[in-house]
């Protein structure tokens, strides 16, 4: 009886300041849409990052170059490289070593550049990507038409190129591009193959890349003798904990380091690559809902003002009410009920607003070419109601409390 009398109570007291009670609700709806919002497109950056690693087997295993004395994941170690250090350690010996491995189903090595690409009077400036014969084995590509250089190719240094499918259709359009010839830094390359539509992976994009035999590159583009990169695919992931320790100690050996903190390598898997961006993916979710939060909070002393004013204005009808008998828990449980009817009021409007909101983001993704998806979770959805009911409790007691602590004759006397 009591929560019916009550609800009945805080209805028709809302229905009276009927703007102040929308623009209360509307600027709580808003911070719990935008925190619904911030949520979906965590989920969806998380979809895309690992939609975008599917190009790579969870079984992968990869040997980079690393600046000496540093973490592999850290700051010096990423801008040391970014800004001119060249790491030369990393030879064919070592992939050697890595393909000797009982573990280690395939493995081939890496060297990455840029040029521009010509065909006749077009022109195209893309990343060049050396790669081994047997880049199949270890990673997810397919080709198109054509075909993939071979082993004999690579070990010849045959000038052998394989499109990726923006780089063919910004050269050739339309037209074949399977045995025509394309100049790289003024050396002629026939086209043997063109590989199908993979998208971007971090920013990078794998469709606008002309693949190389790894050799080929080394010694005809970069004149070096070295490489960036080894990947490697594991036979068994049972046993992947294992393999790295293995890897690991052999490139140390082949290395000549004794101390591990001077590692001029690091040995990563797919699980660690996909742990760490989750962790940044989370970590960014959780840095914008926490300031959406705030403005919940803000949005929480609104509505305690709100109440105060309230308070003051329906002094005689709180006094008129405690003469007839009302108690103090009645108009305690009144005044709260009208807060939390005034944070849920928001909290439907702001599931609907961070629905469409999210919606509106999943389309632009899409435009874009981003593997993005549409999901509301139940997490955001309690989390952004059941803290709006929170705040609105929280900032209804006071207020609550100072309108059943009023005396009935004085309250009647203030009329």
């Amino acid at each position: 009886m009591l929560i019916k009398t009550s609800l009945k109570i805080a209805f028709k007291s809302l229905c009276a300041q009927k703007t102040r009670t929308i623009l209360t609700i509307l600027g709580i709806s808003i911070g719990i849409a935008i925190v619904i919002t911030i949520m979906a497109a965590g989920r969806g950056l998380d979809r895309m990052i690992l939609g975008q690693l599917e190009i790579f087997s969870a079984d992968t295993v990869t040997v980079e170059v690393k600046v000496p004395s540093v973490k592999k994941t850290s700051t010096e170690n990423a801008m040391g490289q970014a800004t001119g250090i060249k790491i030369t350690t990393l030879r064919d010996k070592d992939l050697k070593s890595v393909m000797k491995h009982p573990n280690i189903a395939a493995a081939y090595g890496m060297v990455v550049g840029q040029a521009v690409v010509k065909y006749q009077s077009e022109k195209n400036t893309t990343l060049l990507l050396g790669e081994g014969y047997n880049v199949q084995e270890v990673e997810k590509l397919v080709i198109s038409t054509g075909r993939l250089f071979t082993k004999s190719e690579e070990e010849s240094l045959a000038q052998v190129a394989v499109l990726g499918s923006v780089a063919k259709d910004k050269l050739f359009g339309e037209n074949d591009a399977i045995d025509k010839i394309v100049y790289i830094k003024s050396k002629p390359f026939r086209v043997v193959g063109v590989i199908a539509k993979r998208g971007a992976v971090m920013g990078m994009d794998f469709d606008n890349i002309v693949l190389l035999p790894t050799k080929t590159m080394q010694k005809r583009i970069l004149g070096v003798d070295y490489l960036q990169e080894i990947v490697a695919k594991v036979k068994d992931r049972s046993k992947l904990k294992e393999t790295v320790a293995d890897l690991e100690a052999i490139i140390r050996d082949n290395h000549n380091i004794t101390d591990p903190n001077k590692d001029d390598f690091a040995v990563n898997t797919m699980d660690e690559a996909i742990a760490m961006l989750r962790t940044v993916v989370d970590g960014i979710t959780f840095l914008l809902v926490a300031l959406v939060c705030i403005s919940l909070i803000v949005g929480g002393v609104g509505i305690m003002n709100i109440m105060y004013v309230s308070v003051t204005e329906r002094t005689f009808e709180i006094g008129l009410r405690k003469a007839i008998g009302a108690k103090k828990q009645d108009i305690l449980f009144g005044f709260l009920t009208e807060a939390v009817m005034l944070t849920l009021g928001g909290g439907l409007l702001g599931i609907v607003l961070g629905a469409i909101l999210a919606l509106a983001v999943y389309f632009i993704a899409i435009s874009y070419g981003f593997m993005w998806v549409y999901s509301i979770s139940i997490a955001s959805i309690i989390l952004a109601v059941g803290f709006s009911a929170f705040i609105g409790l929280l900032f209804g007691v006071y207020p609550a409390k100072k309108a059943a602590a009023l005396d009935p004759i004085e309250a009647l006397r203030r009329e």
